[in-house]
């Protein structure tokens, strides 16, 4: 499969789509925008599609609480054809916003089925955090292979702070390497705030099922494609990427060998 298809859906309030859209096509992908009514209303099929994504933003203004609405949506109006996605060996990602639909709908971390387990809540700041972050990449992820020790992304939000229903779930997280990503200091040494923006439990920025196909993550790796994007190392002259751009073709990669 020379450029597997990516369905990046969209909703009011997601905008971060086409950003997302620009990675996956600068990955090797053939990305299409597709709101929810037309999967939802039939005129569209997942089946069309090897990749699903999420992207950032704030779908249907946060009411409720963020992503809420949209993760009903999925549990309620797609719930069979995201089953039978996920059983055909397909990926999903989900970012930011994405993240905490996937994990509001209970796709992530996919216990049971579509029951949620854990949650991002408010920042422990109490404020809407806009800064970049170190990241530890870990765990048996489709979409992590190759990354760098410590990897350089941003973050957007207001409501991240990762939390388990309970210890039980945590620890279950971690012994099957299902935590992708952890926030870190700049030499990887998990810490406090600033470096964990948002409290979350364990520095945890990002989860997989256990498959390795369902990623879920924080912080926005369609932001630092190019390293003239990074805030403190820019050259506008440099061909070099930046560190989210080999999250994108990881899943471009996984799709051409295995499906």
């Amino acid at each position: 499969m020379l450029r597997p298809k990516v369905c990046v859906l969209r909703s009011a309030g997601t905008n971060c789509d086409k950003e997302t859209s620009a990675a996956f096509k600068l990955a090797g992908a053939a990305p299409e925008l597709v709101h929810i009514n037309s999967l939802a209303g039939g005129a569209r099929s997942l089946n069309d599609f090897q990749i699903l994504a999420l992207a950032g933003g704030f779908s249907y203004g946060d009411d409720i609480a963020s992503g809420k609405v949209f993760a009903n949506e999925l549990r309620f109006k797609l719930a069979e054809p995201l089953r039978e996605f996920i059983r055909d060996g397909k990926l999903i990602i989900g970012i930011c916003n994405g993240f905490q639909i996937l994990v509001k709908s209970g796709l992530l971390p996919g216990d049971a089925d579509f029951d949620q387990t854990t949650s991002l809540i408010i920042n422990d700041s109490g404020k809407f955090e806009d800064r970049w972050v170190y990241l530890k990449p870990s765990g048996r992820c489709a979409w992590t292979r190759g990354l760098k020790n410590i990897i350089y992304l941003p973050v957007a939000h207001g409501e991240g702070k990762f939390l388990a229903q309970d210890k039980k779930v945590l620890k279950r997280l971690k012994d099957n390497g299902q935590v992708v990503f952890e926030y870190c200091d700049s030499r990887g040494k998990l810490s406090g705030y600033p470096d964990n923006p948002n409290g979350s439990s364990g520095n945890i920025a990002g989860i997989c099922d256990k498959t390795g196909r369902i990623l879920g993550l924080m912080p926005h790796p369609e932001r630092h494609l190019f390293s003239s994007q990074h805030p403190r190392n820019w050259d506008l002259k440099s061909k070099k990427e930046g560190d989210g751009l080999q999250i994108f073709k990881n899943g471009v990669k996984y799709v051409r060998d295995n499906l």
